[in-house]
């Protein structure tokens, strides 16, 4: 099954961008979206085969996500826990037969670093949520992160320590969960390739020059490495400042179920 990542930066202007075309070219199992930025009502997409699940912000014009899905999934939540509700409308969980689908879209801890302590506080409240499915069933966690997790991540670690999307406060999060029984599942296939970028800056030839960040991921519980088939980074897509990431993966057929549990 292939599974697709992308961090639109407003889906209404990237689907005049192309976004369909990439879409029904790629042919995803399941296709996750971040940023989309707009409220229930202003977009209606036509896609046949697939489920749609939107999770929008309560502000205008601003973050949520989405998750497109040929499968029908067992259920779906909005939220982290028992709180089915989340004002920035930065989290979907799809339950299926024999993994979580969780679809994120991190908060930035701005240039100055005046959101980073609610981002520290959002992490910790993920990692539970994250725990906790880990211990039901296997876990897909994916999205736009907002991390550079290490040096390889981002072309210019020297003079990008301390800041948003590379601090220390923000990597140990990522090596905390890392640790805790999860999987980079493209730094298992590429764990020393560097240019794997994912976010580009708008300034003048710095995309050509592929002056970028990797802050988009599909990380899974370290059970599902045996299913993986590879992962991917398509840098060719535009439409937005993000581009897609992919993962293939064999998905566990029923009788194996309770061996990953």
């Amino acid at each position: 099954m292939k599974l697709v990542s992308w961090n639109v930066n407003g889906l209404r202007a990237c689907v005049r961008k192309g976004f369909l075309d990439y879409f029904h070219e790629v042919d995803a199992d399941i296709f996750c979206l971040q940023e989309i930025k707009l409220q229930k009502g202003q977009l209606e997409l036509d896609l046949p085969g697939y489920h749609q699940y939107w999770n929008y912000a309560q502000r205008k014009g601003y973050s949520g996500t989405a998750v497109f899905s040929k499968k029908q999934p067992l259920s779906v939540r909005y939220g982290v826990g028992d709180d089915d509700t989340e004002d920035e409308g930065r989290i979907l969980t799809l339950e299926f037969d024999s993994f979580y689908l969780v679809n994120v879209y991190t908060p930035n801890s701005k240039r100055d670093l005046t959101r980073l302590d609610y981002r520290l506080e959002w992490e910790d409240k993920l990692y539970s949520y994250l725990q906790r499915l880990d211990a039901e069933k296997p876990v897909v966690y994916c999205g736009d992160l907002n991390v550079a997790h290490k040096e390889i991540d981002l072309k210019n670690d020297k003079t990008n320590h301390g800041n948003s999307g590379f601090t220390m406060e923000e990597r140990g999060k990522m090596s905390r969960l890392l640790g805790s029984g999860f999987t980079d599942s493209l730094r298992y296939f590429y764990p020393d390739t560097d240019g794997l970028y994912s976010w580009w800056s708008y300034m003048k030839t710095i995309r050509e020059r592929n002056v970028g960040w990797r802050i988009d991921y599909f990380i899974v519980s370290k059970r599902l490495t045996d299913y993986l088939v590879d992962a991917q980074v398509h840098q060719e897509i535009l439409g937005s400042d993000h581009c897609p990431v992919m993962l293939k993966m064999n998905e566990p057929i029923e009788e194996q179920i309770a061996n990953l549990s």
